[in-house]
């Protein structure tokens, strides 16, 4: 059964492990850690296990760290980018609740964020909630988001006292979310009237 000869420091984060003299595998030094490799140990079978184990972690870990610095992901999101990379299972599993623990993955936290960045777009709620939704952020999550926006047809207001009104406006709005009222808002007084009502 080979043994755990020397672990030399290789670069950063990482650490060269020797099998019986002879170099084996430079591995990440908390999966050292974690599976207790030190000089002299044996590497039998249940450590070979453990060392699989704490690899597939250490993997699952460094996939969701990199995704996660493009941009903040919801728990839905990042387990289907972890199952795009072919993540294991239960590798995923751990890191996501592990990510959650650590309030590195929140959920209402993203919804918030994403929600306000949609609305300073010029986004309505309609839009808004799909977009959530999409990203994989429960109803009520995205609802909750939705609720701590500026209302609705605040939010119009001021695409209407920047465009002006009329029915590009009102196109504009409606092709953006907006609800119906925020629409009929931009289309101004009177718009759309029967004119002979109007005069009569």
């Amino acid at each position: 059964m080979p043994v755990v000869t020397a672990l030399r420091e290789s670069r950063r984060g990482r650490v060269a492990v020797e099998l019986d003299g002879a170099p084996w595998r430079v591995l990440p030094v908390e999966v050292v850690v974690r599976a207790g490799l030190s000089e002299g140990r044996l590497l039998d079978r249940p450590t070979l296990r453990l060392l699989g184990r704490e690899l597939r972690r250490a993997r699952a870990l460094g996939v969701a760290t990199r995704a996660l610095r493009a941009r903040d992901l919801s728990v839905r999101g990042l387990a289907e980018r972890l199952e795009r990379a072919s993540v294991a299972p239960a590798a995923a599993a751990e890191s996501l609740a592990a990510l959650s623990r650590a309030g590195i993955l929140d959920d209402e936290r993203v919804a918030r964020n994403r929600a306000q960045a949609l609305a300073d777009r010029g986004y309505g709620d309609a839009a808004i909630r799909h977009r959530l939704q999409a990203d994989g952020l429960a109803s009520e999550t995205a609802a909750a988001a939705l609720g701590a926006l500026a209302p609705e047809a605040e939010r119009a207001g001021r695409v209407i006292a920047r465009r002006g009104r009329g029915p590009r406006t009102a196109r504009y709005l409606a092709g953006r979310g907006f609800g119906e009222e925020a629409v009929e808002a931009a289309l101004g007084p009177g718009f759309g009237q029967d004119p002979e009502a109007a005069i009569g």
